[in-house]
């Protein structure tokens, strides 16, 4: 096309500021969905309301982005993917402000929601745009640059968080983007304003929009109520499942008859795309259920503080920033089904190495896994991103980012829920049967109890000391039990991987910048 030829890769300093810039502003996206978890007692507690509504500031957030991230195709297509860029990054910075300054908790979950809707496109246009800062030969490259901030950045969300819950007050939370935002949307908008994308007026599918906003919206909220009303045992959970499913249902054959739908269903048609986004999915609910559980965990029965949570959870990036530059150019040369292979495995020995921890763990045997699991982190998302992508011309590219990011956001979200529902429901299994221990024919239960009274506790107040150790290690065992699921998981998803068919040439990782075919 035509249209294309005036945009070519970016050269020496200008590529350098430019993969700064939008990498900066991605940091910045990600590290938003991850950066309210720790803090949520501190802004429950400040806005008077209960831990449990305070988590509606992290839903709220994901619901409202799992919307906006599909549109970004349409969007692109109608503005132009800088414009849309830089006016996804403004408005975040704005909508990061009314948060530190919301007086009460509904305010605040409004802001969030905002902030969620116009981060949306941010992730998907960074990846476009620094595909085509740099030639093809370096796409690899590209993505590996791109791979860093968005495997970073949600390790870091929890250990700033509390850091700035802990020294400052909540609100800096959301302040700190403000400087950050103004950086990265000047910077962007000097390099990439005379490289913006061809337009053209598209109908807006609004049917098929408010389909999305329905489905989303019930499946989101299902998940975040299920745990505390007990799932299908509750009618509104039951309710909002239907809700989802039919709407998915009704959304999909609108979709797919729609001359300009919102979501380009189409995508799916082409086997990388669709076996590359199921296995990237997957990994990643798989993922992000583990990296939940594990902080959860460490606060909650192992007496570590947020910041020291955070801590032992930081160290995955480091292998992960030193190996993904290596895996970015060599993932042209060697089959990425190789590369992503071997981030399964490793993923798997990780999650078999946590399911041995015990309670008296120290913080280097907790810390150890998390280090190698950078090694797993690098190999993860280049290989699998640069297979989805394998083929695709650049005027999809915004569309197919969109959705596979969407679709990998929503398996997170499905992951953490289903995740501490069975973390919790294989504590409650372990405590009865540590439980039956506990009982007048057992000689230690009787002496452990005999040792306590004997320092001076009442015998209630022993037999509660006795249910906390009894807890404290059935939620132990229930997170050795999840770990170990989760290895054997990641090694069953390896032959998804194999359902793709990579570029033959040496310039496959290119291709999915470019587009062969």
């Amino acid at each position: 096309m035509s249209t294309a030829i005036p945009i070519q890769p970016l050269q020496g300093a200008a590529r350098v500021w430019g993969t700064i810039a939008l990498s900066t502003a991605t940091f910045m996206n990600v590290l938003d969905t991850s950066i309210a978890n720790v803090s949520l007692p501190a802004i429950a507690g400040d806005l008077g309301v209960s831990p449990n509504q305070g988590t509606w500031v992290i839903t709220s957030f994901a619901v409202a982005n799992a919307i906006a991230v599909p549109l970004t195709g349409w969007l692109s297509q109608r503005f132009g993917q800088v414009r849309l860029f830089a006016a996804s990054v403004f408005l975040f910075v704005i909508a990061s402000l009314m948060c530190g300054l919301a007086p009460n908790m509904a305010t605040l979950i409004a802001f969030r929601a905002l902030q969620g809707f116009v981060a949306g496109p941010m992730i998907p246009l960074s990846q476009s745009l620094l595909l085509a800062s740099y030639p093809r030969a370096l796409a690899g490259l590209a993505m590996a640059m791109w791979a860093m901030t968005t495997l970073v950045a949600p390790v870091m969300g929890p250990l700033l968080g509390g850091w700035i819950t802990d020294n400052m007050s909540w609100p800096w939370i959301f302040y700190i983007n403000v400087p950050v935002g103004i950086a990265a949307v000047t910077a962007t908008w000097a390099i990439y304003r005379k490289r913006e994308t061809p337009t053209r007026k598209l109908p807006i599918d609004s049917f098929g929009l408010g389909l999305l906003v329905v489905w989303i919206g019930a499946l989101q909220v299902m998940l975040d109520i299920g745990k505390e009303h007990d799932w299908f045992a509750s009618g509104a959970v039951i309710t909002l499942a239907v809700i989802a499913v039919v709407g998915f249902a009704v959304f999909i054959a609108w979709e797919l008859t729609d001359d300009h739908p919102v979501v380009d269903l189409r995508l799916f048609a082409r086997r990388n795309f669709w076996a590359g986004t199921l296995a990237t999915s997957l990994a990643y609910g798989l993922f992000f259920g583990n990296i939940v559980i594990l902080p959860l965990w460490l606060q909650q029965y192992m007496g570590y503080t947020s910041t020291d949570a955070g801590a032992i959870m930081a160290p995955v990036g480091l292998l992960a920033i030193v190996l993904s530059p290596l895996v970015g150019k060599t993932v042209t040369q060697v089959d990425p089904r190789k590369y992503a292979s071997f981030a399964f495995v490793v993923f798997a020995i990780v999650l078999w190495m946590r399911s041995h921890f015990n309670t008296q763990a120290d913080f280097m045997t907790l810390m150890v896994p998390t280090i190698i699991q950078g090694i797993a982190m690098a190999f993860f998302f280049i290989p699998l991103m640069t297979i989805t992508m394998s083929g695709l011309p650049p005027e999809r590219m915004p569309a197919a980012s969109g959705l596979t990011n969407f679709v990998r956001i929503t398996a997170g979200a499905m992951g953490t829920s289903l995740f501490t529902t069975l973390w919790e429901r294989r504590a409650a299994f372990h405590h009865v049967h540590l439980s039956e221990m506990i009982n007048p024919g057992s000689i230690a239960a009787q002496s452990t109890i005999a040792g306590l009274t004997s320092s001076g506790l009442t015998n209630e107040q022993a037999l509660a000391q006795i249910n906390r150790i009894v807890d404290q290690q059935s939620f132990m065992l229930a997170a050795n039990d999840i770990f170990y699921m989760s290895a054997v998981l990641f090694l069953l998803l390896i032959p998804f991987v194999w359902l793709t068919h990579p570029q033959k040439s040496s310039a496959g990782a290119a291709d999915a910048a470019a587009g062969a075919h």
